[in-house]
């Protein structure tokens, strides 16, 4: 009786449970909500874990695929990414009118769509079922286990969602300039999108430029947030389904929270399977309308 209520009395509360399910694993405390430190940067060790382990296995799923692809009647998984490999090249043609630049850019449409719904499908496993198991690791390993952080949804992350996004205007850049050339490019960007003549041009270059420059941050802000706000969302709504349960589980007659508790879980899982695919189309789509764009004269 007495070890049940210790057990109760150091019993997380229910804000105690999300703070720390939202806390990263890191190599040292973060300072602030914004830690830009080059002498010892803080990296986001489960992020950096998960998102390089799911793009490792995405790159072994499709080559696996491909070793393997035949002429014949195609099987479930050949069938379902050559439909994925044709639904991204036909958006690329619709997008990209540059068949040379396609070679370069379809595959990277591809490679984030795949890369992204991974990263997003980590959402679907059970929420304390890989943090209890870290618990239980670290704890082996002589640390505190309460203080085992783990998050495993690397697009809940704003670093990589922001990291992928920057990529994205890296890409824009670099196709800007091939396509306009170095000169081309500068020149435009003191030109669009208010084209003037003469005396009136050199008036508007200032302004000309200023936009430019708050179009690139908009649109590289905005599609990483898009993202990691979606993400971010339906990570918050599983842990409160969990606390329903939890609350279910620990009062007297609480078996109808519990009920509620796996009823909106699945139903929340089986939605969030829409969520997961369609944020990642959203970002792949997004990202061949920017290097299309990088693509045309304004």
């Amino acid at each position: 009786m007495a070890a049940e209520e210790h057990a109760a009395e150091h019993a997380p509360t229910a804000g105690e449970y999300i703070s720390h399910h939202l806390t990263h694993l890191t190599n040292r405390v973060q300072t602030g909500i914004a830690d830009f430190s080059t002498s010892d940067p803080v990296l986001k060790l489960d992020s950096l874990f998960f998102s390089i382990l799911l793009g490792v296995v995405g790159c072994f799923l499709l080559w696996s695929v491909a070793r393997r692809v035949s002429s014949g009647v195609p099987g479930r998984m050949q069938a379902a990414v050559e439909f994925l490999v044709e639904m991204v090249d036909t958006q690329a043609k619709g997008i990209v009118h540059n068949a040379e630049s396609r070679k370069a850019v379809a595959p990277l449409a591809l490679t984030a769509f795949v890369w992204i719904f991974l990263m997003n499908a980590m959402d679907l496993l059970p929420l304390d079922l890989l943090p209890k198991l870290w618990a239980g690791v670290y704890g082996a390993m002589g640390h505190d286990p309460h203080h085992a952080y783990l998050r495993v949804v690397p697009t809940a992350d704003l670093s990589v969602t922001l990291g992928m996004s920057v990529t994205v205007l890296l890409a824009c850049l670099y196709y800007s300039i091939k396509i306009k050339g170095l000169g081309g490019w500068i020149a435009e960007l003191f030109s669009a999108p208010f084209h003037a003549h003469g005396p009136a041009a050199l008036l508007l270059a200032p302004i000309n430029f200023t936009l430019q420059m708050i179009e690139f941050a908009a649109k590289t802000i905005s599609h990483g947030m898009r993202l990691f706000g979606n993400m971010f969302a339906g990570e918050l709504v599983f842990m409160l389904i969990a606390l329903m349960g939890a609350v279910g589980f620990g009062s007297f007659g609480g078996i109808a929270l519990w009920v509620g508790n796996v009823i909106a879980g699945t139903a929340w899982a089986i939605f969030h399977i829409l969520i997961i695919t369609l944020q990642a189309f959203i970002f792949m789509m997004l990202t061949l309308v920017y290097v299309g764009q990088a693509h045309d004269k304004h």
